[in-house]
This record gives C-alpha cells, sequence and structure tokens, in this order.
C-alpha cells in the first residue's frame, strides 16, 4: 500500500518529535481576532522552547530564542491570565485540586504539598515556563455539558473545554479564534499537523470560501498511530483446559448449551494465515486444514449438548488436525501465544469449553464467558459489538465518527446501514443465547461483570490494556493471568481480493480524539496579551518539552538523565517515588493518577510511554505480542493517511458540514447519541439491544427491515449523503494543498 502524495510515520512519537518548516493556510473570521504583536512593557516572547531539563530554568521569561525559526513571535505581558474551563470529565480531573482529591492537603512525589484550589504540578510549571497566570474556570462537566454551560457565557472564559463537533459547529459562526490564521506563529503545532495528514483533516473546518482550512480547536490524543482496545484472555484458564499429553479429564464438568451459533469461517478446504513466530524472529504462514479437521462448530453443532470434559476434547483434537500439529502440546498458543491464528469460530469453540466447565476453572457452577468491563454502562457494553466487527470483518463498529469508514471506492460508507453489521450482530445474539456473554450484561439485576475478575468469575473482554491488565497486581491470585490476546483472523473485504482476505485487521486505530479546547473569541476580545497567550499555551503543548510535561508532569516526577527506548524514541523514565505513589494513590493506574493528581493527559498530547513504565508485566506480555504483530505486518489497521487504497484511510474524526448541513444532521434524532446509537453512559443502543434480545420494535423486526428503516425512516441515507460531500471537499482540500 502506497499513501498519497504524503508519507506519515508509523511510530507516533517520532511524529510527535519532528518539526519541519512548512506553509501554514489563512482564513478570516467573521468576527475578526487580534493578530500577533507586542504588547510593550514587560513581554514574554515565545518560540519553542527547550526540552526539561534545558539551558532555560523555570520561572525564565526572558526570551528564549531558537536560531532556526523565522515564525512571527508571540508576545505578551509576564502574568498574562487565561481562565480555564477546561478539563476532562469531572471536578477531580481539572487543573486544580478538587476537595475530594487534595482533602486536608495532599503531599505527592515532588515532596511538595497541595490544597482544594490550588493548580497541579503541570500547570504550576506551565505557569512558570511560559509566564501565564490560570484562573481555573471549569465546572467539571464532560466536554459536551461543559460548553454547554458557558455557551451563552463565552465572554467570561478565555479557553473552554467541547467536544469538536461542537467546537467547530460554533467556530464557523465566528465564537472560536481560527487557529489556522496562526500557523506560522506556532511552529511546533504546524509540524504535528503537517506530520499527521489525517489528524489535519479531522480538524479542518472549512474546505471553501474564506474560512477555508480553519480550526477551532486543539486535539487531543490519547496515544497515536497505535492500537486502542484488544482482546484479554484468562490465559491460565486457556492453558488449563488446552495444554498437555493425552486427554482432557475434569471430576466434574458442566453441560454445553444446544448449539445456535453457525459456522462462520469455512467448513472445507484450506486457508493460509501469516503469523508471527513463536520467538518474534519473523513470519510464518500456518495452514488451517478444514479438510482434515472439519469446522469445530460444525464438528460441535452435529454432536448437539455435550459434556464439557468432551467438549475440550473435540476442541484438542481439531486444532490437532486443523494446524497439524503445529502448536504441539501447548494448543493454548492458537489463542494467547505470540503466534496466534485464533478465529471467531473457534473461540466460540473455546468459550463453550470454558462455561461447561466452571468447576475446572473456579471451582463453582458458574463462570461467565464474553463480558464487557461494567455491564450496566451503556459506554462500556457498547465494547461488545465493537468487538464483533473485529470477529466477523466489519468495518465502521469502532470507527472514528459515528459508524463511519472509507470503502474501497473512496466514498464514506455507514456501518448502521449495512446487512453485514447485523449479520455480525445476529452470530453475537446467537452466543448470547448459548450462554456465552455474560450474565450481567443480558440482565442488569445478575452480579455486576465490574467483580467478575477479583471474583475469579469471568473469563475475557475486549478493552484497553493498561487499565485492566493491572489487575494482575490488584485483584488476581497467584497463578491467574489476565493478558492481551491476539486481534481474531477474519475475512475482510478490502478490495484486494473479490472473495475477501482472511487476515487480521484492527479498526480500533488511535487518532484524534472527539474532545478539544477552543479560543472564546468575546473571551479574548482585543487583548493580543490574552490571544497571544492561548495560542502558546497549545504551541507548547506540541512542542517536545510540552508533549513529555503533558504526559509525565514536571521534571521532579522523572528520573533526570535516565530514559528508555518506546517505539524508536528515547523517553523519560518515571522516578521511584512517582510509581510508588501510582500504586498507592490510583492502584496503577496511570490514566488515573496523571488527571487526578499530577494535571497531565487532560488534552493535548498523552504519551503511551508513561503509560507503558505502569503496565503490568502480564500486560507488557500481551501487547508485546500484539506490537510485534503490528511491526511485522500481520496485523492490518487504518492509517493516518489518505491511502491508495482508501479502505485503508482512516475516517477523520470530525467533517467539516457547514452549519446548515449539521443543523439537518443534528435533526436526525434516531442517529445522534441520544436517538438508537447513543455511545455514552446512560444511552441507548440498537446494536447492543439485538446482541441481548434479537431484532424486536416495530421497524427492526430483521436486518433488511432495520437496514430500511436506518436508511429511510432514520434519515440514514441524507445523513449518509451529507457526511460523504463533506469527505469529498475534504479530500479536494488535501489534493489541493499538496
Amino acid at each position: 500500500m502506497r499513501k498519497k502524495k504524503i508519507a506519515a510515520s508509523l511510530m507516533a512519537l517520532t511524529l510527535a518529535f519532528t518539526s519541519f518548516a512548512g506553509c501554514g493556510g489563512k482564513g478570516d473570521d467573521t468576527n475578526p481576532t487580534p493578530t500577533p504583536g507586542s504588547t510593550g512593557g514587560n513581554t514574554v516572547t515565545n518560540t519553542p522552547a527547550p526540552t526539561q531539563g534545558g539551558t532555560t530554568g523555570e520561572g525564565d521569561t526572558g526570551n528564549v530564542t531558537d536560531p532556526g525559526s523565522n515564525a512571527a513571535e508571540l508576545t505578551y505581558e509576564a502574568g498574562t491570565v487565561l481562565r480555564m474551563a477546561t478539563g476532562y470529565n469531572s471536578k477531580d480531573t481539572g487543573l486544580s485540586f478538587s476537595a475530594e482529591v487534595a482533602g486536608e492537603g495532599i503531599t505527592l512525589a515532588d515532596g511538595k504539598t497541595y490544597n482544594t484550589g490550588d493548580l497541579k504540578p503541570t500547570w504550576v510549571t506551565v505557569e512558570e515556563k511560559l509566564g501565564i497566570k490560570f484562573e481555573d474556570k471549569y465546572q467539571g462537566n464532560n466536554s459536551t455539558k461543559e460548553f454547554e454551560y458557558w455557551q451563552e457565557q463565552l465572554d467570561q472564559v478565555d479557553m473552554v473545554s467541547g467536544t469538536a463537533s461542537l467546537l467547530t459547529e460554533n467556530g464557523t459562526a465566528g465564537l472560536f479564534v481560527n487557529l489556522a490564521d496562526y500557523l506560522d506563529s506556532m511552529p511546533n503545532f504546524k509540524a504535528y499537523l503537517e506530520q499527521n495528514p489525517i489528524v489535519r483533516l479531522s480538524i479542518t473546518g472549512s474546505t471553501s470560501g474564506d474560512k477555508k482550512g480553519a480550526i477551532y480547536f486543539s486535539p487531543y490524543f490519547d496515544g497515536v498511530n497505535d492500537i486502542e482496545r484488544m482482546p484479554l484472555m484468562r490465559v491460565d484458564w486457556v492453558q488449563k483446559l488446552l495444554d498437555g499429553e493425552g486427554a482432557f479429564s475434569a471430576a466434574s464438568s458442566g453441560t454445553t448449551a444446544a448449539p445456535v451459533y453457525e459456522p462462520y469461517m469455512p467448513t472445507s478446504g484450506k486457508i493460509e494465515i501469516d503469523v508471527v513466530k513463536k520467538d518474534a524472529s519473523g513470519t510464518e504462514k500456518v495452514t488451517k486444514d478444514y479438510d482434515a479437521a472439519g469446522n469445530i462448530i460444525a464438528n460441535m453443532n452435529a454432536k448437539g449438548a455435550m459434556s464439557g470434559v468432551d467438549a475440550v476434547n473435540m476442541l484438542r483434537d481439531y486444532i490437532d488436525k486443523a494446524y497439524n500439529g503445529y502448536y504441539g502440546t501447548t494448543r493454548s498458543d492458537l489463542f494467547v501465544g505470540q503466534n496466534a491464528a485464533w478465529d471467531a469460530d473457534e473461540l466460540v469453540a473455546l468459550l463453550r469449553c470454558v462455561v461447561a466447565n466452571a468447576q475446572t476453572l473456579n471451582g463453582t457452577d458458574s463462570v461467565q464467558g464474553l463480558f464487557s468491563r461494567e455491564d450496566n454502562n451503556n459506554q462500556r457494553r457498547v465494547d461488545v459489538f465493537r468487538f464483533a466487527g473485529s470477529l466477523f470483518g466489519v468495518r465502521g463498529l469502532e470507527s472514528r465518527q459515528d459508524y463511519l469508514y472509507v470503502g474501497t471506492d473512496g466514498q464514506l460508507h455507514d456501518a448502521r446501514q449495512e446487512a453485514d453489521t447485523y449479520v455480525a450482530l445476529e452470530r453475537m445474539n446467537a452466543m448470547a443465547k448459548e450462554g456465552l456473554i455474560s450474565k450481567a450484561y443480558l440482565d442488569a439485576s445478575e452480579e455486576s461483570s465490574s467483580t467478575y475478575l477479583e471474583n475469579d468469575n469471568g473469563f475475557m473482554h475486549y478493552d484497553y490494556n493498561q487499565t485492566q491488565t493491572v489487575l494482575n497486581a490488584t485483584k488476581l491470585q497467584e497463578g491467574e493471568k489476565y493478558m492481551a490476546a491476539m486481534v481474531p483472523v477474519a475475512r475482510w473485504y478490502d478490495g484486494t481480493n473479490t472473495d475477501g482476505v482472511y487476515m487480521r485487521f484492527t479498526e480500533s486505530w488511535r487518532s484524534v480524539k472527539t474532545d478539544g479546547w477552543g479560543i472564546s473569541v468575546k473571551g479574548v476580545g482585543s487583548d493580543t496579551n490574552k490571544l497571544n497567550a492561548a495560542l502558546k499555551l497549545i504551541d507548547y503543548a506540541y512542542s517536545p518539552e510540552g508533549q513529555i510535561l503533558m504526559s509525565y508532569g514536571p521534571d521532579a516526577f522523572i528520573k533526570q538523565g535516565e530514559t528508555f527506548n518506546f517505539n524508536g524514541q528515547e523517553m523519560p523514565v518515571i522516578s521511584d517515588a512517582t510509581y510508588a505513589e501510582l500504586w498507592e494513590k490510583a492502584s496503577g493506574n496511570y490514566t488515573n493518577y496523571a488527571r487526578k493528581y499530577l494535571g497531565s493527559t487532560l488534552s493535548f498530547v498523552k504519551s503511551q510511554a508513561f503509560e507503558y513504565q505502569c503496565t503490568h508485566e502480564v500486560g507488557r506480555e500481551g501487547a508485546g505480542y500484539i506490537s510485534n504483530a503490528i511491526g511485522l505486518g500481520t496485523i492490518k489497521h487504518p492509517e493516518l493517511a489518505l491511502m491508495d487504497n482508501a479502505w485503508y484511510t482512516s475516517v477523520p474524526t470530525v467533517l467539516p458540514n457547514t452549519k446548515v448541513e449539521n443543523d439537518m444532521i443534528s435533526g436526525f434524532t434516531e442517529l445522534g447519541s441520544k436517538g438508537r446509537f447513543g455511545q455514552n453512559k446512560d444511552g441507548q443502543n440498537l446494536f447492543v439491544d439485538i446482541i441481548c434480545g434479537g431484532y424486536s420494535g416495530e421497524g427492526t423486526s430483521s436486518a433488511a427491515e432495520t437496514v430500511a428503516t436506518v436508511t429511510g425512516t432514520w434519515s440514514g441515507q441524507q445523513y449518509l449523503t451529507l457526511k460523504n460531500g463533506a469527505w469529498q471537499k475534504l479530500v479536494g482540500y488535501y489534493n489541493e494543498m499538496n
């Protein structure tokens, strides 16, 4: 595959830490904002700052020069105040300490004591380095509610959190500063955008007229150009069931349910799969020989309900024959090894074995198969249909925007309007009918899935590696192992073969998140000091120093002079005191610790390097397998660039629809976040409903009827036409600029 016109690096930190000169777009807001310039008196002149530990110390408000930069300087008076209505989803994760976090005073690993209302260490450092003062106006809401709170009083704040779509829409209306007007004065931000074409397109608010190329918010990245979610399994359970010589036996076992799920993979013939060698030294091909072994689901279904022991032995025999002894007596490697090659049918067979062997696995009469982190939280429940996309080769279920993806024809497609989506959901519903999806997912009155792992009652889910594998240290017992497993093999129609390609592909790829921070036009008004200080804050956050600070916090939390190699870059190592505090205060959860105590990872670029250091050794093992597979090309993914094969192009997080168009889209209420396809905590989601209970309700009694309802009655076709129009304009704009 080749990228169109510009090559984008595969390594997020290579992108983040490379700066070069280039030309930025120029727009014209309806309500013009001040231009950069000197205000006289004591000023701070800002060009790219040195890396942490450089020659300019904290509190130095003198001129910092960069001999290689010809960009216009951003100048402002030292002590310029920025009123910040910015944070991340709660009062505890804002710029300042909440009473809940600080209590009567809290002493951190830097040796300093902080009280309620004090700025967190990251923002104290930003004040000192940039000569800016922050007034925290954050109300503690998520980005949508925070923006709605300030929408009618934007003159009271200088920077505000919001969703990308809200900031873009209101920026187009003249309420937010067009950052594109100032890119020549923001060399770090500019370089980042030029290195990441899809990032640039994801934040472009207009592609024509006097606002062409406009940018109304600074994007947020929770990592970039890296896998996001992945399957996680109880490895020790897989090993207990599948490994060893001879037949499996158990003193007591249950019985598999009457089969409902039907084969997805072939029932005859052979297919070859590229895998990473067990020692990670390269790749090799393994063969799934259905002529020799049959299809495991067809085999099981032919026998009907059976004992858990018989199910395990049938699966063992299938693995030996289908892979011609490739996995030997460590059959668990099919699922959890570096050389894993499992697919949806093999997973369902394994789930049948797990659920039917509770006594062997946890000593009880019940064990839950596939679950979500919080089965009573719609924001987590949707992870199950995201996983369905990975299992059954369906695009759009883990999209960066709504349910959209770029097809081989270069057009946007909507998973909600495609029959293949509902076929995948029907397969998940069949799994649910067999009891392979957790009881709590299907019935909220059952034991919460949030306690499954600690109660030794859950087998697998689809989630973030660091936050979930940390449970190996906090919730699991000696000998228990919860680890990321390889992405499954599925048939993907990427356009290279009319019959599809059996391969691994993940749509869970990190790019621009849906939140960001914008500069209020009414807030900064005609005050050039405020404008330039706000612009400098954004640019600084994308500098090498700023990216470290916004991920790690200040120098006091880092081992000075010590680095480690992460994705090809030398990155700081956290101090021993920081590591100990991370576990003491946040049970090893890096993101919670950084947001609540350091004030980092609230926006801008969050490097995964800190998180990697805090990942449990089990988490690093599984993630390492997946990283090797991505690096060696056996897991494919969307790219943050326009690709010659458009199917591999990541859909932008936001598209530059006009206000009129966005108003129309907002009117398609059934498609919105508060309609039938919501992914928020308290929302409703039709895909989840189908997984749990199948089709029901007027207009949704079958796949064909549901597609017709979404496309016609719920205005899906109109929605897609508007989105595609904006996408094609965006592609045209990109090609024109390059």
